[in-house]
């Protein structure tokens, strides 16, 4: 998996964890499962939406994800880290900081959403090569005129 219990010790104390989960590791899996779905979501691009042919960086997600240990880019991995204390969080009534939670995933979320838009470009992640081919036939968007109508 890409991040792990482990992982969340940069974002949540142990004691949290264990306290917030009742030391069920599979709520910690599911949230780090949900945090790296999210993530996926944000780099992934859509390839049916001619707006992605606008000149961006796409970015291989499954080779991002797939890397393990020292592998694994850093910010990606913190970033993953802070989404899933949110989903911890949700569970939680611990020693601990609601709003601080809030604000760091929205920051999270904001940082993936504008790497996807391409406002922010990482050099460091395996990007996507575009298919020379099929570029020319795709266009973000079209010029042409309507057909002419004709009462019959």
């Amino acid at each position: 998996m890409f991040i792990e219990k482990a992982d969340l010790g940069s974002v949540l104390y142990d004691y949290q964890i264990d306290q917030i989960t009742d030391g069920n590791d599979d709520l910690v899996a599911q949230a780090c499962n949900s945090a790296i779905e999210e993530a996926k979501s944000y780099l992934t691009p859509n390839i049916n939406d001619k707006k992605w042919l606008d000149g961006r960086l796409l970015y291989d997600v499954e080779t991002i994800f797939s890397k393990t240990g020292n592998d694994r880019h850093s910010l990606i991995v913190q970033h993953c880290a802070t989404m899933a204390k949110w989903y911890v969080a949700e569970l939680c009534n611990a020693d601990f900081i609601y709003e601080k939670a809030k604000e760091r995933y929205d920051r999270a979320v904001d940082w993936f959403t504008k790497v996807a838009k391409g406002t922010i470009n990482v050099s460091t992640l395996p990007q996507l090569v575009r298919d020379d081919t099929t570029a020319g036939e795709k266009q973000p968007f079209e010029m042409g005129s309507r057909v002419k109508f004709n009462h019959e």
